[in-house]
């Protein structure tokens, strides 16, 4: 009886520490198969009982930071806790919460009524064969940006923006690619991520011209084996010459 007690007691102390008018999303990108793939989380649909998908998200606590929540849900969803969040843009449409079997879902996950409901978006880039988690919490799964099935919410308005983002952040910050390739890659590996990302062809003669043009990415003698084409060069990314050449650029 005592046990029942404290755990209802437990139960009631979390509800009364929800914020019910903002919530965090958490967009991780990776590459699988030369697919942009985007990681979603399994949840039930309230009405029908079918098995959805989102993307991993919570409403926030009272006494909790965004970037806390953000790492809080993360973790949750995937085990992960070394993967580098970033905020990058709030979603607040009056009609996020406005079909009824979202509202649903809301009322039933956080057993209580949620109206309005604004989210802070988080992204993150990751390497898809390292977060193949195991998750704390349903089931997670990686996606094909392509190939999205139904999402709750906004959802999809947000993968999209994420895409988007990413792509900016390329633009300042090109080490970003690397972050989904292997320590050593040939360069059609380096070629193709660049394509997948910004989901266009690149001209093979010019792409490869502008690579060696590139003082970080470093030719090695290392050459690819048990292949039927003919072996390409492998080549790394050296930190340290980019960083000493983008130091040299923010003093311009």
């Amino acid at each position: 009886m005592n046990f029942y007690l404290n755990t209802m007691q437990t139960d009631r102390e979390k509800k009364e520490m929800l914020y019910p008018h903002v919530s965090v999303d958490c967009v991780l990108l990776g590459i699988d198969n030369e697919q942009l793939c985007v990681l979603l989380v399994e949840r039930r649909n309230a009405g029908t009982g079918k098995t959805e998908y989102k993307l991993p998200g919570s409403i926030i606590f009272e006494t909790e930071d965004l970037d806390e929540a953000a790492y809080r849900v993360l973790n949750e969803a995937t085990g992960l806790k070394r993967i580098q969040l970033k905020q990058f843009r709030s979603f607040g449409s009056p009609t996020r919460t406005s079909k009824k079997e979202d509202a649903a879902w809301l009322e039933r996950a956080y057993a209580m009524k949620i109206g309005r409901l604004v989210t802070i978006a988080y992204l993150a880039l990751c390497k898809v064969r390292k977060a193949k988690p195991e998750q704390k919490q349903g089931v997670v799964q990686w996606t094909p940006v392509k190939k999205l099935p139904h999402l709750p919410f906004d959802h999809k308005e947000i993968i999209q923006e994420a895409i988007k983002e990413i792509c900016a952040w390329i633009e300042v910050e090109p080490s970003i690619v690397f972050n989904y390739l292997p320590s050593l890659f040939t360069a059609l590996q380096l070629r193709r991520t660049y394509e997948v990302i910004y989901d266009k062809e690149l001209d093979v003669r010019n792409f490869h011209k502008k690579m060696n043009s590139l003082p970080y990415v470093v030719a090695t003698d290392e050459m690819e084996k048990g292949v039927a084409h003919r072996s390409a060069r492998f080549y790394r990314f050296d930190k340290v010459k980019y960083n000493q050449l983008y130091s040299k650029l923010n003093k311009i």
